[in-house]
């Protein structure tokens, strides 16, 4: 496994994350496995030497946290583990029970620290930002819950590079925890974020640890379509909303090409470039299958040459901004 620095904080984070949005309930998502199915691939991720591990209140309403606390307490040295969830998404429809109030993010990190059972949350993040609340009130609570010892660090997830901006200048003016890491749509079909995100992150230091690398795995799959297959592609319409671009398939075939002439998988040549771009310090995977994990490990031992970067992102054509 290769490490390296979570922006410009001290934490040390495998250059792969295991995300965990796909262990809980099935209940939830289709797609989703329950615990006994998921704990084979905390066991494969440490065993690989992933430390680095995400998930968010709303996956699968709160039971993705449960599911993970248990499986790494259980498996895992966690003075190594580096620990991240999310908060923002409702987890019911009652009042206060969604969005970066100070009311909210209190509670809602009170409930994530039970569901993991620890008493601090390394990484703590911004699923999206909130426009109804002010950033004044949404970063004197996180830097609040910092200085309880709550939480160690601080990220956003997903959002305008003005309104990222305008949150580090505000944690900076006023003496508070800034963001730490960038959890934004980043793949090799969708590039957007290379416009204003990622050059202020790069400026500011923050890391960045993308979703969807894969593109919903259509940059993983080696059948004709792109985009069925599979229950989660099945039974994923966001999926479709993200990825509907002209050119986007021209994209996917020029990958699998790549991946031809090196003889490797399709999904180890885009995560391949994804983990050579500027900034990214680890994709986070989501799999299903013990080999989804298997293939994102192998991804870090593939090399692109500058002709094979070149054909891979050539066919690319701009996108509308979708995933805030």
């Amino acid at each position: 496994m290769q490490y390296t620095q979570l922006g410009k904080s001290g934490l040390s984070v495998s250059r792969i994350c295991l995300g965990c949005m796909s262990y809980g309930t099935s209940k939830w998502r289709p797609w989703v496995l329950d615990e006994a199915e998921a704990r084979p691939f905390y066991k494969l991720a440490l065993d690989s030497g992933i430390n680095f591990f995400d998930t968010a209140d709303m996956y699968s309403v709160g039971v993705s946290e449960e599911v993970t606390g248990r499986a790494l307490r259980e498996m895992a040295k966690m003075d190594e583990i580096v620990l991240a969830t999310k908060v923002n998404f409702p987890m019911s429809a009652g009042q206060n029970m969604g969005g970066l109030s100070r009311k909210h993010i209190v509670q809602a990190c009170e409930a994530s620290l039970k569901r993991l059972g620890v008493e601090t949350i390394d990484l703590y993040q911004i699923h999206r930002f909130d426009p109804k609340v002010p950033i004044e009130e949404t970063l004197g609570a996180l830097d609040h819950l910092v200085t309880q010892g709550k939480v160690r660090h601080i990220g956003a997830s997903s959002g305008y590079a003005w309104r990222m901006a305008q949150a580090l200048s505000t944690s900076e003016r006023n003496g508070w925890a800034k963001f730490i890491s960038m959890q934004n749509h980043y793949n090799l079909i969708y590039r957007e974020e290379e416009r204003e995100m990622i050059p202020l992150c790069l400026e500011e230091r923050v890391g960045l640890i993308p979703w969807s690398p894969l593109g919903r795995g259509r940059l993983a799959r080696t059948t004709p379509s792109p985009s069925s297959g599979t229950t989660r592609a099945e039974n994923d319409s966001f999926g479709d909303e993200l990825y509907d671009s002209p050119g986007d398939n021209d994209v996917i075939d020029a990958n699998r090409a790549v991946a031809a002439e090196i003889g490797v998988q399709p999904a180890e040549v885009a995560l391949a470039w994804l983990l050579s771009r500027p900034g990214v310090a680890a994709p986070i995977i989501g799999a299903t299958k013990i080999e989804h994990l298997q293939t994102a490990i192998k991804a870090l031992e593939v090399k692109l040459s500058e002709e094979q970067t070149k054909a891979l992102e050539a066919p690319y054509k701009p996108h509308a901004v979708k995933g805030h």
